[in-house]
């Protein structure tokens, strides 16, 4: 039989066919090859003695390990404007480890209650420089969730950002079941408690979403110099018309990029970020 790995506890993975939903265990040979069955794996199952053995993980079109979940074609990127405020560095490392991974991000900036519109103008103008879809929320209101449902069908959906942003407020509205506890925010650090203990796909219209531990610093080290700008699409179509073909668009002369944050068409604060990153990567890297 064939079917999806929809939640992993303790050993233990229950993948959902086209009937049912069975508990599995995997073959040892997965462990000695190396190979960790994920949750949102496509596996091929036998049944012997009533217990089911996974014994086969198809090719994965996307890999995520914080969280840990496979084929995952969409993000919701849920972030607040208060309480905790938003960290602009986090949410750009979202994006670009979505841009290398293949996956469509929407951003989706959550407690507009809290603060008025002409607060946000400039964070809205960042986003909007990006060609990203983005979505203004108050999730307990529902305000802007029904849009977030259009986008469901047909596709692995992943929630993900830091704790106490509304993550599971907005999987609990999704589902229109209370799936996740919902957590509080701790006055002392401003941050919120983990309330999501493993992560597991829910069946919501035609698609899957996923609920994932909340957590504060994402790694992107696999992306080498040369790479960095790919993660950035607002350079895209003029990357192309810097003098030197191997532009970093960092120090070189006649920077096609730089020219265009000058002129305010690309935003300055993005620019910066890639900067500071492309920085982190060259000091990294070997002096001979």
């Amino acid at each position: 039989m064939y079917g999806t790995i929809i939640k992993g506890i303790g050993g233990f993975y229950y993948i959902k066919t086209e009937k049912t939903i069975i508990e599995c265990k995997a073959r040892g040979k997965f462990r000695f090859n190396g190979l960790t069955p994920m949750v949102g794996d496509k596996v091929e199952i036998s049944i012997k003695n009533s217990k089911g053995v996974i014994e086969k993980i198809y090719d994965r079109t996307s890999e995520l390990y914080r969280p840990a979940v496979a084929n995952v074609n969409q993000a919701f990127i849920v972030f607040s404007i208060k309480h905790p405020d938003i960290n602009l560095e986090l949410l750009n490392r979202f994006l670009i480890l979505c841009e290398f991974k293949k996956i469509k991000p929407i951003i989706c900036i959550n407690k507009m209650d809290l603060v008025k519109e002409n607060e946000i103008s400039e964070l809205i103008e960042m986003i909007k420089g990006t060609n990203y879809e983005y979505v203004i929320l108050n999730a307990k209101e529902n305000i802007g969730l029904e849009y977030l449902k259009s986008k469901l069908d047909n596709n692995i959906t992943v929630l993900c950002g830091p704790s106490g942003v509304g993550k599971s407020t907005i999987l609990n509205k999704l589902s229109q079941k209370e799936i996740m506890e919902t957590g509080k925010i701790s006055e002392k650090v401003n941050r919120g408690k983990h309330t999501t203990r493993h992560s597991e796909l829910i069946e919501v219209k035609e698609g899957f979403i996923v609920d994932t531990p909340g957590f504060s610093s994402l790694d992107i080290n696999f992306i080498q110099k040369d790479e960095l700008q790919f993660g950035f699409p607002e350079f895209d179509e003029i990357r192309y018309e810097c003098k030197f073909s191997g532009c970093l668009h960092y120090k070189e002369p006649s920077c096609a990029v730089k020219l265009e944050v000058e002129n305010g068409k690309i935003n300055e604060k993005r620019y910066k970020f890639y900067i500071k990153l492309l920085e982190e990567i060259l000091n990294k890297q070997p002096k001979y």
